[in-house]
């Protein structure tokens, strides 16, 4: 592919995403297709010969398109996967055409600074000082991964990364926490079972005397707490642990306090209701997520620490075929050595080019938008005869639960799927459900700039119609 076509194919690709953006609400959210006729679909041998790139894309448009979830779609209120904003889509398109790695500096010296100052602008945006870093990651999975790893090397002194683990050690979190949490708590070599996982209260923070609890049982049993994973903004109902009374705690027990804001950090940028006075400044590090609620595009997760050096402590291996010799002053910033990845993908071009093209202030009217979005649906449903909610939404996520006969739990789990999967059939909307203390809701969460007010009405009024004729059917079948 010559310079020419690489232009006209270019053209012609940014033409298909301009009209697919402009059309989007168009679609279907969700595609009506099983996985056999996908797999059927795509079922050919290795290409050995070369295609045009015109029939290649037309077979994008014919195979890829149509039976994508529109995660850009204003009824896409699933999991918490925003619209991608446009600049941070060319930004992507730019991002692999450099195909910088910037896990090493001499493979892209500009994308390291840059990504230096994009982390800079987290660190100043969560309340840290001139001595934090971080990394940008994949995601929350990964940051909460290296969070638990600062947090173990810390508590042994260092001494981990080296000789491994010799004694029980309990990591204290919710029970509203996500499955990252879980996975770093294994991957860090502690086994799952020195995850504690605390009740919430009403309004689905952790207890803290539930914490106390945990504590002193396993200093009974000479278990060493090692680390507080506070959540800021769980993926149910977007709750937010006191930070602060998880530091005082932390502080006395000689705890790492790592803080999960992989959804709720959005909320630091709200005009409305930042949420910068929560403490969450006060976690040695952080889990934020600019490709959740900042509305970048996938991969683009971030781990920030209030002391960089931590990073350098944890990770700091340099072999001989990454050395490099010119850098006798000590400038060039060289990611693999503080941080978990070698290779990296340039993320921080999209994050960076989204707060250029937008700004904060932007940003912050779309965030709230989806708060004022997910507090209208909170509304309309406090005062409906057949739904409840389970708390009041602080930020953009609300659970609501269908009780209009109160059928048992069992019934009541099997008519929320039901709801669902007719939701998804519909074409107009895309929602999940999830378990809160032993019951089940549906999970709504507007994380999507093309959201607009009318359609939590709508879909409100798809519940009703959908819930009432599901259980009309289960009725029936009890007959």
């Amino acid at each position: 592919m010559d310079a020419r076509e690489f232009q006209q194919i270019g053209h012609q690709v940014v033409d298909l995403l301009a009209e697919y953006f402009d059309h989007i609400e168009e679609r279907p959210v969700f595609p009506d297709v099983e996985p056999q006729m996908l797999n059927e679909l795509f079922a050919e041998p290795l290409p050995q010969a070369p295609s045009p790139a015109e029939k290649v894309l037309g077979e994008l448009e014919e195979k890829l398109l149509p039976y994508c979830t529109h995660v850009g779609h204003p009824g896409y209120m699933g999991l918490i996967t925003p619209s991608p904003n446009p600049v941070g889509v060319i930004a992507d398109f730019i991002c692999s055409a450099l195909n910088q790695n910037i896990g090493a500096y001499t493979i892209g010296p500009a994308g390291v600074a840059m990504e230096r100052r994009t982390v800079r602008w987290l660190t100043d945006l969560v309340g840290y000082g001139p001595e934090a870093g971080g990394n940008l990651t994949s995601g929350g999975m990964m940051a909460n991964f290296i969070g638990l790893k600062l947090a173990r090397d810390w508590a042994s002194g260092d001494r981990a990364q080296q000789y491994g683990i010799h004694q029980p050690w309990a990591v204290y979190t919710s029970e509203e926490r996500h499955v990252s949490v879980d996975k770093a708590v294994d991957a860090v070599g502690l086994g799952r079972t020195a995850l504690r996982a605390l009740p919430t209260d009403s309004e689905f923070r952790v207890r803290l005397d539930a914490l106390e609890s945990a504590l002193a049982e396993d200093r009974r049993h000479g278990i060493r707490p090692m680390c507080i994973v506070g959540i800021f903004g769980t993926t149910n109902t977007g709750a937010v642990d006191s930070i602060r009374e998880l530091r005082a705690i932390a502080d006395r027990e000689g705890m790492w306090l790592h803080a999960d804001a992989a959804y709720g950090g959005g909320m630091l940028l709200s005009n409305e209701s930042p949420m910068r006075d929560r403490g969450l400044e006060l976690a040695d590090s952080i889990t934020i997520d600019p490709h959740k609620w900042f509305y970048a595009p996938l991969d683009a997760g971030a781990v920030l620490v209030k002391d960089e050096r931590r990073l350098t402590a944890s990770f700091g291996m340099k072999p001989s075929y990454l050395t490099d010799e010119l850098d006798h002053a000590k400038e060039r910033y060289q990611y693999y050595v503080h941080g978990f990845e070698q290779s990296r993908r340039f993320r921080g071009l999209k994050v960076w080019m989204s707060f250029k093209r937008y700004g904060a202030r932007q940003i912050g009217e779309w965030v709230d938008n989806n708060v004022r979005q997910a507090r209208h649906l909170y509304s309309l449903v406090a005062t409906h005869p057949e739904f409840e909610a389970a708390s009041p939404p602080p930020m953009s996520a609300i659970c609501i639960r269908y009780r209009g006969a109160d059928p048992d739990e069992a019934k009541s789990k099997e008519l929320h799927a039901q709801v669902v999967r007719r939701v998804e059939q519909s074409g107009k909307f895309w929602i999940s459900t999830t378990e809160l203390k032993g019951k089940t809701w549906f999970r709504i969460n507007p994380v999507n700039f093309r959201t607009r007010t009318e359609h939590m009405e709508q879909l409100l009024t798809l519940l009703e119609e959908e819930c009432r004729s599901a259980l009309q059917n289960v009725r029936l079948a009890g007959d």
